[in-house]
């Protein structure tokens, strides 16, 4: 059973991460002994870097366990994975470069090559990341060949029963075996792609014995969760692994934001970093600067198209509309009028329609390639946008939405964007309201600097041209 043979993978996980920090080492030593890597000054003797290596193995070892390294790969997927290599390898590489300063005025370490720690951060990363992809793949081939499994029962049929199936059967490569389900209401015998319903929940403890489980999943339905204490006792009890997958996917999110109060676990049903000072200080001044230089690098976009928006069509310039922003509240969103002039009561509740008539042929043009957008800096500049977050919308399509869309008003709980993760996920203009709402609430609920700027980055690949534009 896999609980009995975890330890020892974990020990072997640590002897290869430990041959390959010596190895990386190894060859970025090699590199400046032959002249590959620059060196200042008399080159030190071989044993003083051998000494640096036997305190560089353990302590790199511990950033390792620290940033999560040694968790089974079922839990942690590959690109989780190379995140955390290289993060604990950028704080290795700075407590490195820290000693070698402390040192430094040491007549014994002066002259420890600089560069040759810059080689081996990049060569360690490397070898780990080669080193963790062949072991994921040797497993997948074990586990492909019957190998390997763990072996799971679920404990109720409920939708998160049906949902923890669907993605067991999507990934076969976490070798997960779901040997059944034990459920009250389902008769013996019912089956969910394959996956049969082996009895009652009163047969727990009999199966139990038996001793051929490596984990339980409790997957109640939520009427059925005055139970679960029961059940958990049962399985402490037994000494098998057991984990819970409640049925309320469409009430809290998929990664909850839980709270200790002096012991009492609390769960909040949306967690928003952007409540967050420190967030909302980092993510304002992101906005700050970079409106500006945007305004800076497209002036001369802008003015040409403001010139040809004024002699193409009689009007404004700049169209002003009431968009609907953080906190519920309205505010005036800018935009270079890519229409005829009409009356507010005509605009105010008709979407724009493939061949609309009251587009014009610049505003066509400025409307497929989101130069209209433009003037949106300003917005931004102001504060009523950020550069990234979800679209605003109407005050008229915003009580339509509210009444229509499950958990449509939390996107108004941060600033609306020039662009989002549901823009450059293809969900622009005539699209599904229903998947844009789904990725505007992915991107509150795990917003992070390093987001924002892979959305802008994307943006520029794929945000500009908007096929859905009319």
């Amino acid at each position: 059973m896999i609980k009995d043979h975890q330890r020892e993978f974990d020990r072997l996980q640590i002897l290869l991460d430990g041959i390959v920090i010596a190895f990386s080492y190894g060859v970025a030593w090699l590199l400046m002994i032959n002249g590959f890597v620059p060196t200042k000054g008399d080159p030190l003797r071989a044993e003083f870097y051998l000494m640096a290596l036997l305190i560089v193995i353990p302590v790199y070892l511990l950033l390792y366990a620290v940033f999560h390294l040694y968790v089974p790969k079922r839990v942690q997927g590959r690109r989780l994975e190379f995140a955390n290599i290289c993060k604990a390898n950028a704080l290795g590489l700075l407590l490195f470069t820290l000693v070698l300063y402390l040192i430094s005025k040491n007549p014994y370490w002066y002259n420890f090559s600089r560069p040759m720690v810059m080689y081996f951060f990049v060569i360690n990363i490397v070898a780990e990341t080669l080193e963790r992809n062949a072991i994921r793949a040797a497993l997948r081939s074990m586990r492909a060949k019957g190998y390997n499994l763990k072996h799971i029962l679920l404990i109720g049929y409920s939708r998160a029963a049906e949902g923890y199936i669907d993605r067991v059967k999507q990934n076969p490569e976490w070798g997960y075996h779901i040997a059944g389900i034990l459920d009250d209401h389902k008769s013996l015998g019912e089956e969910y792609k394959g996956i049969r319903v082996l009895g009652t929940i009163g047969e727990l403890n009999t199966i139990l014995d038996m001793n051929v489980l490596d984990e339980i999943a409790i997957t109640l339905s939520i009427q059925e969760f005055g139970n679960l204490k029961e059940i958990v006792n049962a399985c402490e009890k037994s000494g098998v692994h057991t984990k819970f997958i409640p049925d309320y996917n469409n009430i809290i999110p998929t990664r909850p934001y839980m709270e200790d109060l002096l012991g009492l676990p609390v769960i909040h049903i949306r967690h928003v970093p952007l409540t967050n000072g420190l967030n909302k200080f980092m993510k304002r001044t992101m906005d700050l600067f970079g409106s500006v230089f945007a305004i800076l690098l497209f002036s001369p976009v802008m003015v040409i198209t403001a010139i040809l928006v004024k002699v193409t069509s009689p009007g404004p310039v700049i169209y002003s509309q009431e968009r609907v922003g953080l906190h519920n509240r309205p505010f005036k969103m800018y935009k270079f009028r890519s229409m005829e002039v009409q009356p507010p009561s005509e605009e105010k509740e008709k979407w724009t329609t493939p061949h609309d008539p009251r587009v014009t042929p610049v505003g066509r043009f400025i409307r497929k390639t989101s130069i209209d957008e433009m003037p949106q800096f300003f917005n931004v500049l102001k504060g009523d946008m950020s550069l990234v977050g979800p679209r605003p919308e109407r005050p008229f399509f915003v009580e339509k939405f509210k009444e229509e869309i499950p958990r449509y008003m939390v996107k108004h709980q941060v600033r609306p964007g020039l662009t989002g993760w549901a823009q450059v996920n293809g969900y622009r203009g005539d699209t599904s309201i229903t998947k844009r709402i789904e990725h505007d609430l992915y991107y509150i609920e795990n917003w992070t600097l390093g987001f924002d700027f892979k959305i802008l980055f994307l943006t520029v690949f794929k945000g500009f041209i908007n096929k859905n534009a009319y």
